[in-house]
């Protein structure tokens, strides 16, 4: 077998070649760059290794592939064997380079929805100066729901916790402990109960058959009139026209979505105008902070090393799973 490792990645430049070429050479592989999936499709039948944005064409045509380490966290285009030749090939995700940006990014939508920012934007676009009838609200003493306690959430949790004395419940699907910066961790099992106690529920589930609609009408329904909603995990998580309907009714005080069905969104979809929602065009992550870039390389130069050297990567993904 070639030991070829081919790369995709449109974020490339010196600095992350020579690291690449420099781990690949340590553990006795050549580096093949492309720039683009297009032109890697039909050129790739001798890659053991797979980096970075790769179409499924390109998987697809990779006739020797073990391992394909993606570099976005969310891998659910990326889990059905049958887009490899071998469906035993190993497939990993960057979970873990993204929770700095995206916390940000929370942090952020978080603050200009509790202080009605998008509010006084068009007070003054309008011409206006005033101060809005009804106050601002804080992070600070908000009861706080996180949905889906892995690197995202964590990196939120432990940026929200400055905001003491703020109550940070996470909900995961087991109840094992989690990081400090959690008051209590609950099982998803428990939503329902949990929910009717938050006002801002934040939103960082991957994309699987059990997270697909998990914040139902019913469910939106549970949370305390005036509650906000963040989504930066997946948009098939939120019933999009049930959160229309709350926001319109204000029983929703507002909401904000980095992630939509579909993306991109259509010119009328009616989520465009409603009411006090603050809407990203799935930017919080991405390759749009140079941290998660570094970082997403020094990741698979890390689990270069471990696959070369026979040990369990640290970044698998269980394909069963989606994460």
């Amino acid at each position: 077998m070639s030991k070829t490792i081919g790369v995709i990645i449109d974020f490339l430049n010196e600095t992350y070649e020579r690291q690449i070429n420099e781990a690949a050479a340590r553990c006795g592989y050549t580096v093949r760059y492309f720039p683009s999936s297009a032109a890697a499709v039909g050129n790739v039948d001798d890659c053991e290794i797979l980096y970075g944005h790769c179409s499924k064409k390109v998987i697809a045509s990779a006739k020797s592939l073990k391992w394909y380490c993606c570099c976005w966290a969310g891998v659910d285009h990326f889990c059905d064997d049958a887009i490899y030749c071998d469906p035993d090939c190993l497939l990993t995700n960057s979970a873990g380079a993204y929770g700095v940006t995206i916390c940000e990014h929370l942090i952020m939508t978080c603050l200009m929805l509790l202080r009605r920012q998008m509010e006084y934007t068009e007070v003054i676009r309008e011409g206006g100066w005033r101060v809005l009838p009804g106050g601002i609200r804080s992070l600070y003493g908000s009861r706080i729901t996180v949905l889906g306690t892995g690197d995202i959430g964590t990196q939120f949790a432990r940026r929200a916790h400055a905001f003491l004395p703020a109550r940070i419940v996470g909900v995961r699907r087991s109840a094992k402990p989690g990081d400090p910066a959690f008051d209590e961790i609950r099982t998803i099992t428990e939503l329902d109960a949990v929910l009717p106690q938050t006002d801002l529920l934040v939103m960082a589930l991957p994309s699987t058959a059990e997270t697909a609609g998990v914040l139902s009408r019913e469910r939106m329904a549970l949370l305390p009139q005036g509650a906000y909603v963040v989504n930066v995990g997946r948009g098939t998580a939120v019933d999009q026209e049930a959160l229309i309907d709350a926001l319109n009714a204000g029983h929703l005080a507002g909401a904000a979505l980095d992630v939509v069905v579909p993306e991109p969104l259509p010119a009328d979809h009616p989520l465009r105008t409603a009411k006090n929602l603050l809407l990203t065009p799935h930017v919080a992550g991405n390759m749009t902070l140079g941290h998660t870039c570094t970082r997403n390389v020094e990741m698979f130069c890390e689990d270069l090393e471990n696959y070369a050297a026979g040990r369990p990567l640290r970044h698998l993904v269980d394909r069963r799973k989606g994460y």
